[in-house]
Order: C-alpha cells, then sequence, then structure tokens
C-alpha cells in the first residue's frame, strides 16, 4: 500500500478543496494572553504544523464568551478586538497550502470554578464527587440565554471569517456545552430545548444554522461530535447517526467523530481497555457503520500511531479524513513523512510521574503536551523525551497551581 489515499484531495460540499487526507485535531494550547487574544506563539506553532505536511489544521477550542472559559490560556473571539493578531494566526497557520479552521466552544458546565464566576448548563445537574471539586453546578440556562449563545456562535464564526480563516469547527464533543444539550444525562429540560433527542439536537442544528446565516453557502463549517459519551444515560450511538444524519442533510461540510467527557474521557484512550487502545483508530468501528447512511464527508481521530493505521482506515472506505493529535505535538512532520511514503510510528508513551497520587492530579495527558507546544511557539522542536517532573514544572510556573485544577483533554 502506497501513501496515494492519504495524497489524495478532498472537495467538501461548500466547495473548499483540501489537498491531502490528513487533519490536524484540536488541541488546546494555553497560549491565549492575559487578554484572552491570540499572540505571537500561536503564529508560530501553526506555521510549524502548516510545514508539516497537513491537510486541515483545527485550532485548539476558541471560546465564543469571555464569561465562560474552558481552562487557562483560552483564546475568546467573540467582536474584532483581536482581530490583527487573528490575521496574523490565520496567515502562518495557512503556509504550504493547509487549510486553518477555528473550532468553537463553550465549556457550559465544563468550567472551572477558579476561571469563572458563574456556570451554565442545559439543566443544573453537576458532576459526580470526582470533579465536584473542581466545577460548580451549573445553573440551567434561560431560554433568551440560550438564543444569545447562538448568535455568538455565529458572530465569532463572522469574525474569524474577516481575519482569514479557512473555515470553523463546532465542538459538539468532548462533554462541552453543545454536547451536553444532546445528553440526557446533562439535559433535563422539559421545554423545547430538551427531552427528546429531536428536542435535545435543536440547539446544535440552530447554532449551524446561525453560523451558516453569518458566513455564507461558501465557508467550510464542520462538527466534532461524540460517538457516544461512554456515560451512563448519556448520548448513545444510536442518538449520533441520527443526529449526524441530520446535519448532513442541513449542508455542514466535514463530521470529526470522537467520544467521551471529562468524567469518560475516552478520546484519551487511557481509560480504554487495554485491547481497544491497542487498535488504531478509537472510533473506527461506529465510523463505518455511520458511512451506510450519510455520505457526508467524515473524519476519525484517536489512537492512530503509524502510517499503515492512518492508510488502512481510508481503504476500508469509512473515513474520509484521519486526525492526529498528540503524536504531531511531539513529531510535528509526522504527515509530510507519511505523504513522503516513509513509515513513522509515533513517540508517545505512557506518561506517569511514578507518584501514582500525583499523575491523579497532574493531568499529564494533556500538561505534558501543552509544554510540547509551548516550545514550538517559542520557535524550539519539541522534546519526545521530555520528562514528566519537567513539564509539571513548565505548568506550574506558566500558569499555576490552580490550572491542575482541571484540564481539557
Amino acid at each position: 500500500m502506497t501513501a496515494s489515499l492519504l495524497a489524495a484531495p478532498l472537495t467538501l460540499p461548500c466547495g473548499q478543496r483540501i489537498e491531502n487526507r490528513i487533519l490536524k485535531s484540536a488541541m488546546s494550547e494555553g497560549l491565549g494572553s492575559a487578554e484572552h487574544g491570540p499572540t505571537a506563539a500561536h503564529a508560530r506553532l501553526y506555521a510549524r504544523w502548516a510545514r508539516g505536511g497537513l491537510g486541515l489544521s483545527i485550532t485548539g477550542n476558541i471560546m465564543i464568551d469571555g464569561r465562560a472559559l474552558g481552562e487557562p490560556g483560552n483564546v475568546v473571539v467573540q467582536d474584532a478586538q483581536h482581530l490583527d493578531a487573528l490575521k496574523d494566526w490565520a496567515t502562518a497557520g495557512r503556509g504550504s497550502g493547509t487549510r486553518l479552521w477555528a473550532q468553537l466552544n463553550h465549556p457550559g458546565k465544563q468550567a472551572p470554578r477558579f476561571l469563572n464566576k458563574e456556570t451554565v448548563a442545559p439543566s443544573a445537574v453537576g458532576f459526580g464527587p470526582q470533579l465536584s471539586s473542581a466545577f460548580a453546578v451549573p445553573r440551567a440556562l434561560e431560554e433568551a440565554e440560550i438564543l444569545e449563545i447562538i448568535a455568538r456562535f455565529g458572530r465569532t464564526a463572522a469574525v474569524l471569517r474577516e481575519a482569514g480563516f479557512d473555515g470553523v469547527q463546532i465542538h459538539g464533543a468532548h462533554g462541552y456545552l453543545v454536547s451536553q444539550f444532546l445528553s440526557p444525562h446533562h439535559n433535563r429540560r422539559e421545554d423545547s430545548w430538551g427531552g427528546s433527542l429531536e428536542n435535545r439536537a435543536r440547539f446544535v442544528h440552530e447554532v449551524y444554522a446561525e453560523i451558516r446565516r453569518q458566513v455564507g453557502p461558501d465557508f467550510p463549517i464542520g462538527i466534532k461530535i461524540n460517538s457516544a459519551d461512554f456515560q451512563k444515560g448519556g448520548f448513545t450511538e444510536q442518538e449520533s447517526a441520527e443526529v449526524i444524519a441530520g446535519l448532513a442533510q442541513e449542508g455542514i461540510d466535514l463530521v470529526e467523530v470522537s467520544g467521551g467527557t471529562y468524567e469518560a474521557p475516552a478520546m484519551t484512550g487511557r481509560a480504554m481497555k487495554e485491547s481497544t487502545r491497542a487498535r488504531e483508530g478509537y472510533f473506527l468501528s461506529f465510523v463505518k457503520g455511520l458511512r451506510q447512511s450519510v455520505t457526508v464527508p467524515l473524519a476519525v481521530t484517536g489512537g492512530f500511531r503509524t502510517a499503515e493505521g492512518l492508510e488502512a482506515a481510508l481503504a476500508e472506505g469509512a473515513a474520509d479524513m484521519v486526525g492526529l493529535a498528540r503524536t504531531i505535538a511531539v513529531q510535528p512532520d509526522f504527515a509530510a513523512q507519511v505523504l513522503a511514503g516513509q513509515r513513522p510510528v509515533s513517540a508517545i508513551r505512557r506518561l506517569s510521574t511514578g507518584v501514582k497520587a500525583l499523575d491523579a492530579v497532574a493531568f499529564l495527558d494533556v500538561t505534558w503536551f501543552e509544554a510540547q507546544l509551548a516550545r514550538m511557539g517559542e520557535g524550539k522542536e519539541p522534546l519526545p523525551e521530555l520528562s514528566e517532573w519537567r513539564s509539571l514544572g513548565h505548568t506550574l510556573w506558566s500558569q499555576g497551581v490552580q490550572a491542575f485544577r482541571m484540564r481539557r483533554a
């Protein structure tokens, strides 16, 4: 097998052409300024990834509301305040023919206490005892507030289009606000925004429609969505397939499939059975089933470690794009090497300080990788051999002890 499948261009429903089938999935960079704007580090980081051969690069989550932050160092875009810095970021990230999309997000209840005065969600459903100290019980949104958030998604997308980004992705996975609306566990509303799947999916459909209204028909809009929440009483695979089919009918351009929440972090692979983690493409079986009912371009991310795994995911005919995240945090040229016919293998390893109690609070699956992104943001190359202790020191120095209270996976 050759890299020809991965090197083939992809034309989206809106008409945009992506030059190859490898995408960078979103990773929260933690590089925002004190005013929550992008910095020169964002431009350097995404320029480095663009040189690495990616067809599509998707930013870390950009928050649509400065009152709702997901983690330290978030970029917030709610108006044109940071337009010049956004233009610099877009220009850098679009180098070498790479398309750069911005991921749009509202954290809902997954908004840490130490960053936010108030937390809102579809319903006043808190976290279990493991996470309740980090997150307050949210206040249920009023309908007027729901409509305001929908409008914010559209406004943010319009600003990012003006800044020169090639598209946007709605973050509808991993337990954030869109995901919360979809989940019967988190969404216990009794009005037209809750109850049936049709009502629970109304929010994401309205968000998509508002973004489309504000950016026009030729600007790509994608979504990252859970195959399932992997949580009792949560969003199921059958429900996910129905929601994706509906969005496909409405004209969404790309669906990236993931899975899990903070309470059930399937997207990291760490909580999975060893047999599941050993397979490349954690959510590929769901995508295979989904392909039987939709023609919208599908991307799958999670667990890819080899060129052979990436190629096989496309060869089976289910996925149209394959996503990399942590691998290219330490091997930014991985995609270029694959496309050149080389056989690179991911250098990602299981991380541990050797102190079990410390591992539980340090969130090495995020903070270690953030340290690598910070290096590239400084114009340096990543260090696959970086010690876990050194990455802890980086996070403590840059963001303080509270940064460990909860991190985005």
